[in-house]
């Protein structure tokens, strides 16, 4: 499922921009400009290094993911053995951060759908969860900077005998003070209707702004137009 999307180098592994730009809006259907083949700081989508540790690792009953680096085309990512801690690095930088807790799955089916199922629900976020959250409390993103940097995720499951998980938004929280913020997504992991685990997403804002709704509506109209334009046939 993740072959397309990287390569595997004798010690350590790569991800080209269109690589990291078809993961995006095939896979994960985000359309952050982050993510464009041809940004000017171009950076790969993180849900991408969260899949490629599930394939190579499996999936544990708890699970926490701390982005820790901006990851590009110029990255080479050594892979370490598993251990419970482990880093994901770029020579002597860190990237990503990884902990793990209790049993391991290294059911095919369970890895593929939890990557799929996990990515969509992560990249349909922006907008149409995030900006709403931030109406709440009158306030918004900059629509020229729109910085929403991916900082953590955690997943707990119940059991492991599960193999098709399907994802389920649960209550969201915001808070902020002067320009920053943070964001938890939430959502409840069911198999066949009974809840079976659930899992967090974390996001740092920044640059925030007092809330105009025609700003909004301008906002929410470019990044549909976007992914109307550059979603792959």
């Amino acid at each position: 499922m993740l072959s397309p999307f990287y390569q595997q180098h004798a010690d350590y592994v790569s991800i080209t921009r269109e690589q990291g730009c078809r993961f995006a809006k095939s896979v994960a259907d985000d359309f952050n400009p982050l993510h464009d083949k041809d940004a000017k700081k171009f950076c790969v989508p993180g849900d991408l290094l969260f899949s490629l540790v599930l394939s190579r690792y499996g999936i544990s009953e708890k699970m926490e993911f701390t982005f820790a680096g901006m990851v590009d085309e110029t990255s080479k990512l050594s892979f370490p053995e598993g251990a419970d801690e482990f880093d994901i690095t770029d020579g002597d930088k860190v990237m990503l951060k990884v902990k793990r807790e209790g049993a391991v799955s290294q059911c095919p089916d369970l890895i593929n759908s939890l990557i799929k199922n996990y990515v969509e629900f992560s990249g349909t976020t922006f907008p149409h969860v995030i900006i709403p959250l931030m109406g709440k409390q009158d306030v918004m993103i900059n629509p020229a900077r729109p910085m929403v940097i991916y900082e953590s995720m955690l997943i707990n499951l119940d059991r492991l005998d599960i193999t098709s998980p399907a994802l389920q938004f649960a209550e969201p929280d915001f808070t902020y003070t002067g320009k920053r913020g943070k964001i938890t997504l939430r959502f409840d992991l069911l198999e066949k209707g009974e809840k079976v685990g659930s899992g967090e997403k974390h996001m740092v804002v920044s640059g925030i702004r007092e809330y105009c709704q025609a700003t909004v509506d301008d906002l929410i109209a470019f990044y549909n137009q976007r992914k109307e334009t550059l979603k792959p046939a």
